[in-house]
């Protein structure tokens, strides 16, 4: 039975959640917030289903692939849109949150890699440091960038009476920075300790595995220079951390993570799984 669930099954309950948020803006509804919850959490049982599938079976440690990581990152976010509309049922998130969840599981089903890296046996605690905190770090980013965008709304929105008792009701400007000041640090921090714990697993074994001039290596390199840069923009500056420049530096932030992504699916790589290796092996064999 969990072998028949497929990313369709839940990408198409959360593409109507986000549908259905989308009427928000044309019309009021009373059953609209319960179809919405439903839609999501369907999805979300059929995509924890997924998961959990593929983990027990996988041939190589579990959930290590690219594929995987887009979708765990789909998955939270999904699981951030339903404690949010639980508590905030007319807050709107969802205008904000689908598009990039949705975009996660395009990329992880016609991108990704979804074969898993084989790390060596000395390599595996560093290697799930290295990923787990790289994954909460960039879901940070990406919530960073949820909440720097709605802020931006929002301040449009009052600045030119444009609210309406019928439209959806965003977070308050207040809430919105204190959220977007914390994501600043929060994601710096967890990127930090993934970088780290990466240049680690690269020496396991006294010797270099991943070379700095690896595409994904200097744009996580740079991504992180920004996150450090922000942060200690945040600290020295304190109108940084209010209005619209923390919300700012939530949205670029983002920017930087689109160009690691970019670099991850679109550039010859060696943080590709084993079909990546392979691939290269076989060109390699082939120049001979």
């Amino acid at each position: 039975m969990l072998s028949h669930i497929s990313i369709t099954c839940f990408a198409a309950s959360y593409l109507v959640a986000w549908l259905l948020e989308i009427t928000r803006l044309l019309f009021r509804s009373g059953v609209r917030g319960a179809l919405m919850l439903g839609f999501a959490s369907a999805g979300l049982v059929a995509h924890s289903l997924f998961l959990g599938y593929r983990a027990l079976h996988a041939p190589g440690p579990p959930l290590s692939s690219s594929y995987d990581w887009y979708l765990l990152a789909a998955w939270m976010l999904a699981v951030a849109f339903l404690y949010l509309a639980w508590l905030y049922p007319r807050s709107g998130v969802g205008l904000f949150l689908w598009p990039l969840t949705l975009g996660l599981i395009v990329a992880a089903a016609f991108f990704a890699d979804p074969e898993p890296i084989a790390p060596e046996p000395a390599s595996q605690i560093w290697g799930a440091a290295h990923g787990i905190a790289l994954l909460l770090g960039d879901v940070a980013v990406m919530f960073g960038f949820i909440g720097g965008l709605m802020y931006l709304v929002q301040a449009w929105r009052l600045k030119r009476h444009v609210l309406r008792d019928g439209g959806p009701r965003l977070p308050s400007l207040e809430w919105l920075e204190r959220v977007n000041s914390r994501v600043v640090f929060v994601s710096a921090a967890l990127v930090s300790v993934g970088f780290a714990a990466g240049i680690v697993l690269n020496r396991v074994g006294g010797r270099t595995l991943m070379p700095w001039t690896d595409p994904v290596v200097w744009s996580s390199g740079l991504m992180l220079a920004w996150l450090l840069a922000a942060a200690a923009f945040n600290v020295v500056y304190r109108p940084a951390r209010h209005g619209r420049k923390v919300a700012y530096l939530t949205v670029a932030s983002f920017g930087f993570l689109l160009l690691s992504l970019a670099v991850l699916l679109g550039l010859d790589t060696r943080h590709g799984g084993q079909k990546a290796e392979r691939q290269r092996a076989a060109a390699e064999e082939g120049a001979r």
